[in-house]
């Protein structure tokens, strides 16, 4: 679609409804700027930071002010102002500002990381199978060939347990 001022493609929609009258306006974002429909703002990622935190914090505040991070050094007033901690013991030191904010944005205060969707394995488990793929290749190099035997018959054996459970 294209501005309604000029030929540019159209980035700004705007519908208006009056008196059951649809008016629908469609600009490109210069036109738009210059009828003062929006403001030129660029992405402030700081100032996002300190909206959420500051809804999540509240009395806290200044409890949260006089921490600092004795490995680092960086204070929580200066992580607030940057929205970047300073090291990995910052989230212990900040920890009682830091997990409301985590859960709003994770949904979550732990990291648990992903697993591929195919794997029905436990992470466990599968280290146990590649460990016995290891000492079987160890054993075949080493010409240790009735051993090598040995684990291959034993990581058979879990595979197969582990394809019919």
């Amino acid at each position: 679609m294209k501005c309604q001022c000029c030929s540019n493609p159209a980035t700004v929609h705007l519908t208006d409804i009056v008196d059951n009258q649809k008016k629908e306006l469609h600009l490109c974002q210069a036109c738009a700027e210059a009828q003062h429909l929006i403001k030129h703002q660029e992405l402030n990622l700081p100032a996002i930071l300190q909206t959420l935190i500051n809804q999540h914090i509240g009395p806290q505040t200044d409890e949260l002010a006089r921490l600092t991070c004795p490995a680092c050094g960086i204070k929580y007033m200066e992580f607030r102002a940057a929205g970047r901690l300073g090291c990995s013991h910052d989230y212990l030191v900040f920890r009682v500002g830091l997990e409301p904010l985590l859960r709003r944005i994770h949904r979550a205060a732990r990291h648990v990381g992903k697993a591929p969707r195919h794997q029905k394995l436990s992470p466990g488990r599968n280290a146990e199978l590649l460990e016995l793929r290891r000492r079987l290749q160890e054993a075949v190099d080493s010409e240790l060939y009735e051993e090598a035997a040995r684990y291959l018959d034993l990581l058979r054996k879990k595979e197969a347990t582990d394809e019919s459970g």
